[in-house]
């Protein structure tokens, strides 16, 4: 009795973590709906496989080692397909769900870890931290061969550049593509105002002048 209730409550634990780091911090900030059903199945399935071979002796921990690996194979393999900080999310709710799987952690330990785990992703993604930092994929009409002239060129299109990759360079077509990790300008102050100056002229108005008729 004293151990479902115990699983029962790290289950509790894993699915509040996991549902505030899935609709409390990544959704309002990435939208990515089809991403969510993918958090929430991954973080629950690793947590009764996790649960399930806590109470397994012998060669449970062999079997929990190479689920493990197997899940980290599949999160590395489509990782191209996603950005760096979905895949960050991804390792955030398995690591969720080992912790609240783990039967022989406390609960208070669990929760002081996962409770660690979601303050430092709100953090590192927080829409605030480095907000003019972008990344870009561009197609430059031309090659330079001069480490000046491409970051003056990247610097007149995009912004201060940080780093760029070299992706392709094409001689015939004259061409080059590059992944470039740039800063935007601060807007200015002034932008978006519309400052108009008013001359202000002084008018005389005359009234016309009618002849007097004389009876």
């Amino acid at each position: 009795m004293d151990s479902t209730l115990t699983l029962c409550a790290h289950l509790g634990l894993d699915l509040a973590a996991v549902a505030l780091l899935t609709f409390g911090v990544f959704y309002p900030r990435h939208h990515r709906r089809e991403l969510v059903p993918a958090y929430l199945a991954l973080n629950v399935a690793l947590f009764a496989v996790v649960a399930g071979l806590g109470t397994v002796g012998g060669d449970g921990g062999l079997a929990l080692g190479f689920g493990l690996f197997g899940v980290l194979s599949i999160v590395r393999l489509r990782s191209d397909a996603l950005q760096h900080q979905e895949v960050a999310y991804y390792f955030i709710t398995l690591v969720l769900g080992l912790l609240c799987g783990l039967p022989a952690l406390s609960l208070p330990v669990a929760a002081l870890l996962s409770g660690v785990l979601l303050v430092v992703m709100y953090g590192a993604d927080h829409p605030r931290l480095f907000a003019r930092d972008r990344r870009a994929v561009v197609t430059l009409d031309a090659v330079y061969r001069e480490e000046d002239a491409l970051r003056a060129e990247l610097a007149r299109r995009l912004g201060e550049p940080l780093g760029w990759t070299v992706q392709e360079v094409d001689y015939v077509r004259d061409l080059m593509v590059l992944e470039v990790r740039f800063r935007q300008p601060e807007p200015s102050s002034r932008r978006g105002e519309l400052t108009i100056r008013r001359r202000t002229t002084r008018s005389r108005t005359i009234a016309p002048s009618h002849p007097k008729e004389t009876v």
